[in-house]
């Protein structure tokens, strides 16, 4: 899902919030509903509309997935279909390791995977495809574990890194979104199996 998972020795990335102690008494707190019907959350802020082409099956979510992200050098990527194949609340996150050989997750959301890699994909030309597929469903749900491969500067060079990206799926009846994705690059000592260079 992206070009490299770098990561500086040491480095960490650190959250801090803070809020003002209040002056005036806080309200009582409301004792919880224990009867009557569920709440509902505040509807979150609205992406953009999907092409129905996109999100009408497992297949064609999947297939926009890889082309949305992949493009020659300079093209600016169509970040506003990226974003609306996600479901509200979508997460990714990579999966890479410090040259110490510390396991590394680095989690994002989709807008803070686009600020990370808008400017590299467009810089080397970066093209990602799906080499095989395992599927599993039941309902509106499903797991696609997609084997990638991934080439620099056109779809017919020699792939510069595999992988396996973890995509969950959900669906609401009338289209599918992604919920979750986690991807892992082959390395040295994780090699793909057999199992998961062809579909099943």
């Amino acid at each position: 899902m992206t070009t490299s998972f770098r990561l500086a020795a040491g480095a960490a990335l650190v959250l801090i919030a803070a809020c003002a102690q209040a002056q005036t008494p806080a309200p009582a707190p409301v004792p919880p509903v224990t009867h009557g019907p569920a709440m509902t959350a505040p509807a979150p802020a609205a992406a953009p509309q999907a092409n129905p082409a996109d999100v009408a099956s497992i297949d064609s979510i999947m297939a926009a997935l890889y082309d949305v992200i992949s493009g020659p050098v300079g093209k600016q990527r169509d970040w506003n279909r990226f974003h609306s194949l996600f479901a509200p609340g979508a997460r990714m996150m990579a999966i890479g390791m410090k040259p110490d050989g510390t396991v590394v997750h680095r989690p994002m959301t989709p807008a803070e995977y686009v600020e990370k890699n808008e400017k590299g994909l467009m810089d080397i030309g970066f093209f990602e495809s799906e080499k095989a597929r395992t599927v599993e469903q039941f309902g509106e749900l499903a797991h696609v574990f997609t084997t990638y491969e991934a080439r620099k500067g056109s779809m017919t060079a020699e792939p510069f890194m595999r992988g396996i990206n973890s995509v969950q799926l959900i669906s609401d009846g009338k289209r599918w979104y992604i919920a979750n994705i986690i991807w892992r690059a082959e390395d040295a000592k994780l090699k793909l199996p057999a199992r998961y260079l062809q579909s099943r």
